[in-house]
Formats: structure tokens, sequence, C-alpha cells
């Protein structure tokens, strides 16, 4: 079993900064990749930014210039640097571990969610 849990959230004025952390324990064998996901009231849950581990990254185009992903592949642990946030960014985010299981199949696991609200 693999444990997800985000750390990070809060509330911050428009303009300001967080840095969202989310680390990954237990029986991990290979990740192949871990993603930051956001969903605000009333929405799909969309994905942010993600890390492969060779390090390939992708972003949403709303947050391009503005989010870093980054990873620690020693401790399990990814990061996402929030610069320049807006109104719009308040969602939870949530991050998604996929945790390779061999050549042809892996698992995705969920953490609970961090809380990130941008005040105007």
């Amino acid at each position: 079993q693999v444990q997800v849990a985000e750390s990070g959230g809060g509330l911050v004025q428009a303009g300001g900064s967080l840095r969202l952390s989310c680390v990954a324990s237990g029986s991990i064998s290979s990740i192949h990749a871990m993603e930051w996901y956001r969903q605000a009231p009333g929405k799909q849950r969309d994905l942010v930014a993600l890390i492969t581990s060779e390090d390939n990254t992708n972003y949403a185009d709303s947050v391009k210039g503005r989010f870093t992903i980054s990873r620690d592949n020693a401790k399990n642990t990814v990061y996402l640097q929030m610069n320049s946030l807006k109104p719009e960014d308040t969602a939870v985010y949530y991050c998604k571990v996929v945790v390779t299981i061999n050549r042809y199949a892996a698992h995705n696991y969920w953490g609970q969610g961090t809380q990130v609200t941008v005040s105007s």
C-alpha cells in the first residue's frame, strides 16, 4: 500500500507565493510520475503539472511561467512552487503518484488534497 500526503496549502493574497509538498510512502517499487491536480468548487479536477521519472515536465497553460514542479527522488517527494498567484488559482490541490507495477501496468495513488485560497 502507498500513502500520499500533501501539505503547504493556505490563504495568500493575489500576487503571492506558496509551495506545496507531496510525500509518497509505503510499498513503493518505482514511481513513474508525480502529478498535481486541482479542483475548484463545482468544477472538474484538472491537471496542473506533472513530472516523470526522467524529469520531463508538463504544465497546464493557465499556470505556465508561474508554477514550477520539481521532485526529490530520494525522498519520494514532489513540490509545486506557485508564484504570482491569482484568485482563479483557488482550489483544492491534489497529488497523484503513479507507481509502476510492471512493464504493462501502473497504479495511481491520490492524496487527500490541500486547500489553496487566493484573495483578491
